[in-house]
Order: structure tokens, then C-alpha cells, then sequence
């Protein structure tokens, strides 16, 4: 029996995804529960489960092309199953599905090569990871026999045939005639130059990469965070003495403790949500004709995900202890690597840490998260002199950034909630006083 694989429901007022990677090709089998596919939309990554155990028999919707919720995008066959899956309705000329193109183009006219192509004579389709490799490298699709089921040409095909063809050939020596006078001397050189030609064409090659839909959001996000607030961002920077010496004291008996190093970012965690108490314009919302203040902190944590930045949110953080902070934080940046971040983490939070830092940031300007008021940027740790007491010593340093939408935050509480972060921080028992 043919069971339909339909595009689950993703997320509120989320009606049209991407289909992302194919876990699972046509003649494959699965068992119940197990990934057959990826589903991107433009706020997270969900997989589609298998819903028993079956072969895939048909796949409707190839990697990168746009479905809509509860369309049919492939067929299931159940073990032992006999016939073929049942035909997709006839589409009008305006409807029938176009080949999809890869991604490949150069500067000497374009060329798009489709995902699925016939291969060798009797063999089966070309894969689309295996079409891209060869489109790549020029490889004609026709020339290569493929070893998967039904002769399928996978990607290692494709591969073996690329480096197959990279082996150097002589060109054939130009045909004569009896009393034809000898090829010029030139010849070689000008077999020489056109090598050269043809190789600084493939080093110009160009390739177009479908934006995916959180690529797509994130841009569009960043964009309206530009236009429609009044940005403007405050400088400071901070002593990380105090902190460095309690974490070095304490590392090791709060990771047997809690089975968690114990890091900075906890630290800020817990800084930020003192300076939001202290200065809660900063955690509002400018909901016109209204400023929504609130009283909870959900503080984002900007996090580098498998398809681009993400930013989950720690919900009722002023509520969170230092382990409770570090074992969340951990499990993010752990599913985000992993695109398995759910919807509902990722939305919401009245304000944001982006630690640039852990790149080399040493120093930026942030964007706000629409519709937050205000986003701290951390930066890396760097010895630099500093006067204490009228001596020169040398301390870690970091910068911190505060960009905040200028519209309901003004100067004095935006430089007043990053003294806030900066007087904790250099001083963190504060945060066990709070005072």
C-alpha cells in the first residue's frame, strides 16, 4: 500500500517550506519513525518522520523546491506492498513541474543541469548531489555508469568519474596528407595557450545557491530592524579579573556538580538580568501608541546554527541559576548544530546577547532583534595596560556594545544599564547580594 508523505504543519502562520536534504532515496527502505526528510521554513528546520516502515517509492519534491503545508511530496510503499504508487493527477502546461536546476553557471555562457538525468545506457537516473559534482567539473552525466539500486549514479560515481577525467591527454596530432607540408611550429604553443584558456575559466566559475528560508527571514528581520527603529549603540568595556579568578576557583567542582563547565556567558546572563531590573526600558516593547514594559526577562542567545544564526530564548531567566543557564545555553548551541532547534524556542525574548567574541569580534555594532529594544554585544578577552591606583597593570579586557532603539531608550539608560553590566561583572558578588 502507497502511503502519502505530506509537508507537516510547521508553525503558526507558516503556509509554504523548502524541501530541504532527501535522508532517504527512491528503492530505499525505512523503518517506522525514522527521517526521511528535512523541512525548512523561515523560522526552523523539522524533519519529517516516517509514518511505518516501507520503502520510498517516489519522491514528488526534490531538495530545494518550495511545497506548501499538507502537499503530497512523496510515496511510501509498506513492506510487502505490491503495485506502484498511485499516479499523481495529470498538471496543466501551466502547472507541470519544471526540472530542477542546479546551481551551477559560468561566466562563458550559462549552464544548468537538471536533478534528475539519465545516465550511461541502461542505467538509472542521476542523483542531484551526483549532477552537481559532474556539472561542476563538466563531466557529461551521459558517460558515467552508475552503482547504485536500479543504477542509480550516486555522488561517489560521480566522483571517481571527475577524477577519471582529470588525467592529462596529449592532443591528437593533426592528420596529413601525402606531400601536405609539416604542421607549423606553433602548434603546441597554441594547444598551450588555450589549456591555460580553459583552466582560468573554470577558477572564474560562478555558483547559485538557493537562499534558504531562515537565510531569507534573517535577512528581512535585519532589514526591518534598520528601517523602522532609531538605532544607536553605546560603548564600554570591562575588567573580566574578578570573573576569570571565580571561575578558575570554582570550574571544577561546578562541572562534577552539574556536569556543566561553568562558563562566561552565565555571567552576562545574570548581569543583563540585574541591569534590566534596574533600567526596564530596555526590556520593553515600543507598541505604538504604547510602551510595553515587562516584568519577566527572556533573554536570546545568539547562537550559530547549521543554517545560519539563530537565536534561541531562555524564558524566565531571571529565575535561572548559574547551572540552569549553562546546561540551556549548551543544549542550544548542541540542537542548532543540529537543526533541531523547535519553533516555539526561537520566538519571543525582550532582549538579546550576541557573543561575537568566540569569532575574534573585538568590537561591533549589533543589530536589534525587531520588535526588542536593545541587544548586548560581547567581544573577545584581551590583555591590554590599563591604570589602576595610578599604576599601569595589565588586565583582561573585553568591549562591550549596547545597541538599543533610541525611540524609548534614551542616552542616560542605555549608558546606565551597560555600567550596570560592567560594575557586576567586575564585581560578581553582586550577583549573590544583589546590590
Amino acid at each position: 500500500m502507497a502511503i502519502e508523505l505530506k509537508v507537516p504543519e510547521v508553525g503558526e502562520s507558516i503556509t509554504e517550506v523548502m524541501i530541504g536534504t532527501w535522508k532517504k532515496g527512491v528503492g530505499e527502505q525505512v523503518v517506522a519513525d525514522e527521517s526521511v526528510v528535512e523541512i525548512e521554513s523561515d523560522k526552523a528546520t523539522v524533519e519529517l518522520p516516517a509514518p511505518s516502515a516501507g520503502v520510498i517509492s517516489q519522491i514528488l519534491k526534490q531538495a530545494g523546491e518550495q511545497a506548501t503545508v499538507g502537499e503530497v511530496i512523496g510515496y511510501l510503499d509498506t513492506v510487502g506492498a505490491a503495485g506502484p504508487p498511485p499516479a499523481a493527477p495529470a498538471a496543466s502546461p501551466s502547472q507541470a513541474p519544471q526540472p530542477q536546476s542546479v546551481d551551477v553557471r559560468r561566466r562563458e555562457g550559462s549552464t544548468m543541469i537538471g536533478s534528475v538525468q539519465p545516465a550511461a545506457s541502461g542505467a538509472g537516473p542521476v542523483m542531484p548531489a551526483a549532477a552537481r559534482v559532474l556539472g561542476e567539473a563538466g563531466v557529461p552525466p551521459q558517460s558515467v555508469a552508475g552503482s547504485g539500486p536500479g543504477g542509480r549514479v550516486t555522488k561517489s560515481d560521480a566522483m571517481a568519474a571527475v577524477a577519471g577525467s582529470a588525467q592529462p591527454v596529449a592532443p591528437a596530432p593533426p592528420a596529413t596528407t601525402p606531400g601536405s607540408a609539416a604542421p607549423p611550429a606553433t602548434a603546441p604553443a597554441l594547444s598551450g595557450t588555450t589549456a591555460l584558456a580553459a583552466e582560468a575559466t573554470a577558477e572564474r566559475a560562478e555558483r547559485a545557491v538557493l537562499i534558504s528560508p531562515i537565510r531569507r527571514r534573517i535577512a528581512e528581520r535585519l532589514v526591518e530592524a534598520q528601517h523602522e527603529a532609531a538605532l544607536l549603540t553605546t560603548f564600554n568595556e570591562v575588567d573580566m579579573s574578578a570573573v576569570m579568578a571565580v571561575r578558575k576557583k570554582f570550574k571544577d567542582s561546578f562541572s562534577d556538580r552539574h556536569g556543566v563547565k561553568l562558563g562566561f556567558m552565565s555571567f552576562f546572563v545574570r548581569a543583563a538580568v540585574e541591569a534590566l531590573r534596574a533600567v526596564p526600558q530596555v526590556n520593553a516593547e515600543f507598541r505604538d501608541p504604547h510602551i510595553v514594559y515587562r516584568d519577566y526577562c527572556d533573554i536570546g542567545i545568539a547562537v550559530g546554527g547549521g543554517k545560519g544564526l539563530v537565536v534561541p530564548v531562555l524564558r524566565n531567566a531571571e529565575q535561572m541559576n548559574f547551572a540552569e543557564i549553562e546546561q540551556a545555553i549548551g543544549e542550544f548551541a548542541r540542537r542548532a548544530a543540529e537543526n533541531k532547534l523547535k519553533l516555539e524556542e526561537l520566538q519571543g525574548g525582550t532582549f538579546t546577547i550576541s557573543n561575537g567574541g568566540v569569532y575574534g569580534s573585538m568590537m561591533s555594532t549589533p543589530i536589534i532583534n525587531p520588535p526588542q529594544s536593545g541587544i548586548l554585544g560581547l567581544h573577545a578577552i584581551q590583555e591590554r595596560p590599563v591604570a589602576v591606583d595610578g599604576q599601569v597593570v595589565i588586565r583582561p579586557m573585553m568591549y562591550l556594545a549596547l545597541t538599543y532603539d533610541h525611540r524609548l531608550v534614551d542616552g542616560r539608560e542605555a549608558v546606565t544599564f551597560l555600567k550596570r553590566v560592567k560594575d557586576t561583572i567586575e564585581d560578581p558578588t553582586r550577583l549573590m547580594l544583589e546590590c
